[in-house]
């Protein structure tokens, strides 16, 4: 599976950003998508995580009340809206996918994005 993610840009702080996955070829409602970020040299880290069916999400701590992970099957994609956005969320997002239901660590996903800039101006 291919995926493709977009939607990054430079925001202020205190701005909005959504960004997209979607894959190339494949029906996306048999896979779990992760969204995660890595800064400048820092390691990766999860931020969001939805099941096949949308019907349950998690998030990581610092995220909370402010990131919204949702999934429209019927379009094909994932989205992670980003609200109240802090220059602490500066990096780049990757989105991965994998048939299981549900996972929050990087080495349990197969497919990855190329990722999507996301700079947060103060």
């Amino acid at each position: 599976v291919q995926l493709q993610a977009s939607g990054g840009g430079l925001v202020q702080t205190g701005g909005s950003l959504r960004l997209s996955c979607a894959p190339s070829g494949r029906t996306f409602d048999r896979y779990a998508v992760g969204w995660f970020r890595q800064a400048p040299g820092k390691e990766r880290e999860f931020v969001a995580a939805i099941t096949r069916s949308g019907d349950s999400t998690t998030y990581t701590n610092s995220v909370k009340g402010r990131f919204t992970i949702s999934r429209d099957n019927a379009k094909n994609t994932v989205y992670l809206q980003m609200n109240s956005l802090k220059p602490e969320d500066t990096a780049v997002y990757y989105c991965a996918a994998d048939r299981f239901e549900i996972g929050t660590t990087s080495d349990v996903y197969s497919y990855w994005g190329q990722g999507t800039q996301v700079t947060v101006s103060s």
